[in-house]
């Protein structure tokens, strides 16, 4: 029997609630498939910084290095909100990503047939259905670069610096022609190359990796346009790449087409394909403790975990089976629409654990 061990980071607001769901479901995947996990919990964020006076402690980070798989709720809050930067939750998250590696970051956005009505989009305009996989760059680009203020003249300014290599863009352009292979082979890679000298550059190297690709179809958007097709042909698209900004504006568009945010669930991968898995809602303090948050989005991250890193596709299926046949009859309130059931945190891990069967 395989063993896995998996990191739990709770993490602040809802986190801690969705989290605990998201292992319920993942016990009795185990149980059907005939594997097994050993958890082991640690602080990021908000908690961290409580307990620890930082947002990303040392002990945090030995232990993520050290598993086979990290599963995190949520980080942040009001409560932080007038901290300095580097001592805010989303310093921590940040930072377990550079300390990880974690340059790859693959966000799903599709349409459960039971949710379609959710979508802002007419059926006309989805067409059926679509099924989008943004990979984002995740170590790299604006959110990395050197930043300050600084006075002109008197005045205040501030500047962020954006900024790739060549070896960056390679690694996240073969990770996005790599799915492409998998999936309907179409790779559209979006930048701003008619404005950005970076763009120009990741314009560059994507086509020159492209040649290892032939199978693929690449195509080459503006950022303003991607946008915009989002919403105008969403089934378009198979893969998207691009970089850390535009990645994390882009991917979630695509989750809100999809009809909720709390649906879409996320992997950060490395070079060696262990990660770091979330929902990519926040933390939602303004209903933390109450029991109604959606965990379907944490527990589809456990499914994208089950995929990428511990190579059980399988039981990954089996998960996303059994959130699609919850969904026909059974919302939490942010998804609840006429003729479904409506039911709390706990509930609906339940009944995805009822619906979960052996493929």
């Amino acid at each position: 029997m395989k063993e896995y061990r998996i990191v739990l980071l709770k993490g602040d607001g809802i986190g801690p609630e969705i989290v605990t769901e998201a292992v319920k479901v993942l016990n009795k995947t185990a149980d059907l498939f005939d594997f097994s996990v050993i958890y082991d919990e640690a602080d990021l964020g908000g908690i961290a910084i409580d307990k620890h006076g930082v947002p990303l402690p040392e002990e945090t980070v030995a232990k993520c290095k050290a598993a086979d798989s990290v599963l995190l709720g949520a980080v942040g809050g009001p409560k932080w909100d007038t901290l300095p930067g580097n001592l805010r939750p989303e310093a921590g998250l940040l930072g377990i990503r550079g300390a990880l590696s974690l340059f790859a970051n693959l966000r799903p956005a599709m349409i459960f047939e039971p949710l379609r009505a959710a979508s802002p989009l007419k059926d006309e305009i989805i067409k059926g259905s679509f099924d989008i996989m943004v990979v984002r760059e995740l170590t790299g680009g604006i959110y990395f670069g050197e930043r300050g203020r600084e006075e002109i003249d008197g005045i205040k300014a501030a500047y962020d610096t954006e900024m790739y290599t060549v070896p960056e863009i390679e690694r996240i352009a073969r990770v996005g022609f790599e799915l492409a292979q998998k999936r309907n082979k179409k790779l559209t890679s979006v930048d701003k190359a008619n404005v950005l000298e970076s763009s120009r550059l990741w314009r560059e190297t994507v086509i020159e990796i492209s040649k290892e690709y032939p199978d693929v179809q690449l195509s080459h958007m503006y950022v303003d346009n991607c946008a915009m097709q989002l919403v105008r042909n969403p089934s378009q698209f198979d893969v998207i790449v691009t970089s850390n900004l535009f990645g994390d504006i882009l991917s979630d568009e695509a989750s809100m087409i999809s009809g909720s945010i709390g649906m879409l669930a996320s992997a950060s991968l490395n070079d060696k394909q262990s990660g770091l898995y979330e929902p990519i809602h926040g933390s939602a303090p303004d209903i933390a403790g109450q029991g109604i948050a959606n965990p379907l989005a944490t527990i589809l991250s456990v499914a994208m975990m089950l995929r990428y890193s511990l190579d059980q596709p399988k039981a990954a299926l089996a998960i996303e089976n059994a959130v699609n046949e919850a969904l026909n009859v059974a919302g939490t309130p942010d998804i609840y629409t006429d003729g479904m059931r409506k039911v709390n945190c706990c509930e609906m891990g339940d009944l995805v654990c009822e619906k979960l069967v052996k493929i």
